[in-house]
């Protein structure tokens, strides 16, 4: 079936030369406006978001044993929706026996029906705004920017590195070796791509899309039959969307099948019982390094993509524009209370301060500075409320709480003003002593910032990537106004295998990920063994088998 291919194909097109190009591009509309979505589309996306609240959740023909559900928002309510469980044999037999007809057909046919399921997703990032938002505690807006098109993008991403993949080698060609006196030897080629088999996607609690697409789509489109497992507290957001999945999949012909929920409750998950089945050969994980070493331990049968924690860091050594600087990082900072994989959580200070454009500024008054930026981007409960959100999961606040202790408090955290009711937190500022302190060298997810008092720049660059080659990174930044900081700044950490940020002070942030031009994660330290989204992201999830026939010359 092409239609659905040929109705998108601009669109796959574009986005390979986007990929190529790295310049910004995107399908989806990051704005929430009724311009572009339509009059109606706000109230109707969040009508549609209230009416599945309190009732058993849609996917006609999915294998059900029972009823399974538990999410709460981080703003307060139940959302008391169930959804279809059933144990992981019955997934995998499921899985196993959608395989062979979406296997058997061609990569154009299953990126059209993964083109048409983006463009249907689209059409309700409303509603998985309101999703997103309540399973995970982003913001509004950022829910909808992260949770609607920016994971689409990344989906079509992966869609259109995995086509180009696939496409690499032709259907079929004629092999012709001349043998001199003799007539020449004639065959007849043909190539078909062989998936793996049946991929297994672990969602995570705070980006279940944005994280979770990449993987999905990816196996999706090189042939593989997936089940996905979502966290139990945001099953909402990819439920919709296998939702729209099993949709297209059933009007283009195939066993919806082909994407399965596997549903599970705190305390009694079946994610290991998956990871381990022979089945199982692609396992695309997004959480703690502890699961992924069991996952690398014991699930040695598949093929595993990972990201994982790791400690971001921040060197400012010198700028030319403290107050665009310091709100750059205050923002950075409170982004979603700093629950992004990305979002920076030590800044490197010299000891004895830095140069700016307002001359001289010693440690203590970098640190006041930073903090009344955070103090002045929060001031507004209203923005701060839209800023930060709430938190993901209670072990997130008792961490917060626990950090006050790790270092001299510059900036307390304190619940959101207006958000009675829901779990929140301010960013904390911490200062310590590089040489003593141990607390800044692991991962404290959440709303903490380290000042770390380093000796130099030089050993504020040393020290940062070396955290990242030994305990990971996503990203990095450094502000300096002078080329050899720079330069051995992006030496350093280009070495460590992470992503740099020079001197962002306008409306850019370390935080922002860009498909078709960001490269997320390196796989190159301990923050994850894959990329979103590299070639070898795709290529591995397929194999190419051939036929050949002799013909006469």
């Amino acid at each position: 079936m092409t239609e659905f291919f040929e109705r998108h194909r601009e669109t796959l097109e574009a986005a390979l030369a986007a990929a190529e190009s790295r310049d910004f591009w995107s399908a989806y509309p990051e704005v929430p406006s009724k311009k572009i979505y339509g009059e109606v589309a706000p109230e109707a996306g969040e009508a549609a978001y209230q009416a599945l609240l309190g009732k058993p959740f849609a996917l006609p023909g999915h294998p059900e044993r029972g009823r399974l559900g538990s999410e709460v928002s981080p703003f307060g309510p139940s959302l008391a929706i169930d959804y279809a469980s059933a144990p992981a044999e019955d997934l995998i037999a499921a899985a196993s026996a959608a395989g062979e007809a979406w296997a058997n057909s061609s990569a154009r046919t299953r990126a059209g029906v993964l083109l048409e399921a983006l463009a249907r997703l689209n059409r309700r990032s409303f509603e998985m705004g309101h999703a997103v938002m309540h399973t995970t505690g982003q913001p509004f807006v950022m829910a909808f920017q992260a949770g609607g098109p920016h994971a689409q993008d990344r989906g079509l991403e992966a869609v259109a590195y995995a086509y180009r993949a696939m496409s690499e080698t032709p259907e079929s060609a004629r092999w012709t070796k001349p043998q001199g006196k003799h007539p020449p030897i004639v065959l007849e080629k043909h190539y078909r791509v062989l998936p793996r088999g049946v991929a297994l996607t672990i969602g995570c609690n705070t980006f279940p899309t944005w994280n979770g697409y990449p993987g999905l789509f990816a196996s999706l489109a090189t042939g593989n039959t997936v089940i996905v497992k979502p966290h139990p507290a945001a099953v909402l957001p990819l439920a919709i969307t296998l939702q729209e999945l099993r949709a297209v999949l059933a009007e283009a012909g195939f066993d919806p099948n082909v994407v399965l929920l596997a549903v599970d409750e705190q305390g009694a998950e079946i994610t290991k019982t998956l990871a381990c089945h022979p089945a199982i050969k692609i396992i695309d994980y997004t959480g703690s390094n502890a699961f992924a070493d069991w996952l690398r331990g014991e699930a040695r049968q598949a093929r595993l993509y990972s990201e994982e924690a790791g400690v971001n860091s921040v060197v400012l050594a010198s700028t030319d524009n403290f107050k665009g600087t310091c709100a750059n990082l205050a923002f950075s900072i409170s982004l979603y209370s700093g629950q992004m994989c990305t979002a920076p959580q030590n800044i490197y200070i010299p000891k004895d301060g830095i140069e700016t454009d307002q001359g001289h500024k010693s440690f203590d008054e970098v640190a006041a500075a930073l903090k009344a930026a955070v103090d002045g981007l929060l001031g507004d409960p209203a923005r701060a409320a839209g800023v930060c959100g709430a938190l993901a999961n209670p072990a997130t606040l008792a961490r917060v709480e626990a950090a006050a202790q790790e270092g001299r408090v510059v900036r307390a955290s304190a619940p959101l003003e207006g958000l009675e009711g829901a779990r929140t937190a301010t960013p904390l500022l911490l200062a310590v002593e590089a040489k003593t302190s141990q607390a800044h060298r692991e991962e404290r997810f959440g709303p903490i910032a380290f000042l770390v008092a380093s000796e130099s720049a030089e050993a504020a660059i040393d020290e940062a990537a070396g955290l990242a080659r030994e305990k990971g990174a996503i990203t990095a930044a450094v502000y300096a106004t002078d080329a050899a900081t720079l330069e051995r700044s992006e030496a350093a950490f280009g070495a460590a295998g992470v992503s740099l940020s020079c001197n962002l002070t306008g409306n850019i942030f370390v935080n922002q990920s860009a498909a078709f031009s960001d490269y997320h994660v390196s796989g190159a330290n301990p923050a994850g063994n894959a990329c979103l989204t590299d070639s070898a992201f795709v290529a591995d999830r397929f194999r190419i088998v051939a036929v050949r026939r002799p013909i006469a010359a």
